[in-house]
């Protein structure tokens, strides 16, 4: 089933000068319910750029973008939300939200004219922040805890809001290894009990051939591949893409593989 289509898209930035700074042109994607995407390519590829779309941040400047089937202009921002959740790379605030507070903030969608949480609010968030294991800091201010501390909280405040389609924009930054596997592990654990159609961002080619899917490699503000990841990350690929050369070495107890970049 098709979830969210983008066709025939055209965005770029542009400096004050006027002069184009970057653009995505003629782009095409098509996300399935289901899906675990992770997009790969170089920094300045357009990654975070295609989250962003996807996730109606910014806005096209020609194309179509529809969610299940409708316009994305039609549809209202709160209902969007109960549809579609964005985690981003930067966890930064200038107010002392908690812990707490931050992971409710995506009830938000669900909350009555007054803004009031309700008990079901509640002990969803209680039990997202045991889940992401961090329970233990709940009143500590978002600026008081480590960076991969904060990136868990802006994953559980993305799990409460209850999303079809769940987007990061890496996921695993400031993450040790150990939080790393848990945070992929409990994403693919959503995507296949809940079926939580999930994009990720990633530099890691190995979780992302390990727990994807589907791969999507960029260039230059292209699409250039997008299959499963058997199919695409290979040494010519990921020459093509990265400009590293690399050695695919595969395990044949269970038939997985290791992307070694080499040079």
């Amino acid at each position: 089933m098709e979830i969210v289509k983008l066709k025939n898209i055209e965005f770029c930035y542009t400096e004050n000068n006027g002069d184009n700074n970057f653009s995505l042109n003629e782009l095409n994607l098509t996300i399935h319910s289901g899906d675990f995407i992770s997009v790969m390519g170089s920094n300045g590829c357009g990654k975070s750029t295609l989250l962003k779309l996807v996730a109606n941040i910014l806005n096209a400047s020609s194309g179509t973008s529809e969610l299940y089937g409708i316009d994305y202009s039609t549809i209202k921002r709160n209902e969007f939300a109960k549809k579609v959740a964005f985690v981003p790379q930067n966890s930064g605030t200038n107010f002392p939200y908690s812990i707490y507070e931050i992971v409710m903030m995506g009830r938000s969608p669900y909350l009555n004219f007054l803004g009031i949480e309700d008990k079901l609010d509640q002990r969803l968030v209680i039990d997202t922040l045991d889940l992401l294991e961090i329970s233990h800091l709940k009143n500590k201010g978002i600026n008081e805890v480590s960076g991969g501390e904060a990136q868990r909280a802006l994953i559980a405040r993305a799990i409460v809001q209850n999303p079809k389609i769940l987007l990061l924009d890496e996921p695993n930054s400031h993450l040790d290894i150990k939080h790393q596997l848990s945070i992929y592990n409990l994403l693919l654990e959503l995507n296949k009990t809940k079926n939580l159609t999930i994009i990720t961002i990633s530099h890691d080619l190995n979780f992302s051939n390990y727990f994807s899917n589907r791969a999507i490699l960029m260039k230059s503000g292209k699409i250039l591949f997008d299959a499963e990841p058997d199919k695409i990350l290979n040494e010519e690929n990921i020459l093509k893409v990265f400009g590293v050369n690399a050695s695919i070495i595969k395990n044949e107890r269970n038939k997985s593989k290791f992307i070694s970049l080499i040079s």
